[in-house]
Formats: structure tokens, C-alpha cells, sequence
């Protein structure tokens, strides 16, 4: 690389030292979405949820989504493998399983900020060396150099998001899904992932 004109070595010194600076932040931000950011958080390093009374009721099917108990009429039942279901009469000798009751539900780890940030740490290097030379020749700035690397990365955390299939949902998840992508239900969670150039 060369820099033919002499003057350019002041501008040059100048997005070196506003690069300097610079820091890019990626993932999903409590600033942005409290709920979100929990819900990562429980995803890139799992977590085990215990109810604070007796049982956690997990909902078997989509009417029940999202609403309490207590808003039907429904009774307890031990079924013979020992697990235990909320229950309402659908007919004559007839029985909808509306709720799951369990002691505690397991979240296993499904990285995808360390994980990719693991696969693509040498991509993301060449492809930061390769913005430095545009820098240096002028073709950039050291924010837009910023920009390019954080959406970079964004796409990729993305991406990761997409792919994962391990550890699977549980089948009661995939039947409430209707899919067994682990981390993509609505698609609100992988667009939450957004990159910020701080500074």
C-alpha cells in the first residue's frame, strides 16, 4: 500500500486516532428490550426455571398461550407415567389436555454470540485489515470502517440464529411453534441482535 500524496498522512493520522476511539457493541441490548435481553441471556447460556409456588404450567396448545389457569375450568390430573396435566372436559368421556405442570423446566445453551463470535473471529479480522487499507487510502472513515464491521457481524449472529437445530425444542415446543428452529419463533429475538459503533 502507498500513499502517493504527502498531505494525506494528516488525514490519515486523524481517523487512526478517531478509530482509536471507536468500539463496536453487538447483541441484544436491556437499553433496547429488557425482555429480549433476558431471553438471550437464557439462550447463550441456558437456564433452569422453578416455579414460585408449586408447579410451572406450560401451555399444550395455542389457546391456552398466554393466559392463566384460572381462566377455565379445569382439574388435575396424574396420568400413569407420573406426569401431571390441568385438564378440562371436551365432551362425553372426552378430556383436552390444556397445561403441562412441572417442578422446573431445563433451557439448555444455545450459544450464538459466543458461538459465532468463535467461527468468525479470522473472517472478521481479514475482513477488518481489508477495511483498513480503504481507510488508509481514503475510500473510508474510520466510523464507516466501524459501520461495515458491526453489520458484519450483526448478519452473521443472524445467520447462526437460523442454523442452530441443537439442542432441539422439546415436543411440546415444537407443537406450540409449529417448527423446531430453537431460537426462531416469531423472529423477534434475531432481529433484536443489532450492532452499535460507541464513541
Amino acid at each position: 500500500m502507498q500513499v502517493n500524496e504527502q498531505n494525506d498522512i494528516p488525514r490519515i493520522l486523524e481517523e487512526v486516532r478517531v478509530l482509536a476511539k471507536l468500539r463496536i457493541e453487538v447483541g441484544v441490548f436491556g437499553e433496547d428490550d429488557s425482555f429480549m435481553s433476558m431471553l438471550a441471556t437464557v439462550h447463550e447460556f441456558g437456564a433452569v426455571i422453578r416455579p414460585k409456588k408449586q408447579y410451572l404450567t406450560i401451555p399444550l396448545m395455542k389457546k391456552y398461550q398466554g393466559k392463566s389457569p384460572r381462566e377455565f375450568d379445569l382439574f388435575f390430573l396424574r396420568a400413569k407415567s407420573g406426569n401431571s396435566f390441568l385438564v378440562r372436559e371436551k365432551g362425553k368421556n372426552e378430556l383436552e389436555f390444556a397445561y403441562m405442570l412441572v417442578k422446573e423446566v431445563n433451557i439448555p445453551e444455545r450459544s450464538f454470540l459466543r458461538s459465532t463470535f468463535d467461527e468468525k473471529e479470522k473472517e472478521w479480522f481479514q475482513y477488518s485489515l481489508m477495511l483498513l487499507k480503504q481507510l488508509m487510502i481514503g475510500k473510508t472513515t474510520a466510523r464507516e470502517m466501524c459501520e461495515k464491521l458491526g453489520a458484519r457481524m450483526q448478519k452473521d449472529i443472524q445467520r447462526k440464529m437460523r442454523e442452530i437445530k441443537t439442542p432441539p425444542n422439546s415436543p411440546s415446543t415444537i407443537a406450540k411453534k409449529g417448527s423446531n428452529n430453537p431460537l426462531i419463533d416469531t423472529g423477534r429475538l434475531r432481529q433484536s441482535v443489532v450492532y452499535k459503533v460507541v464513541g
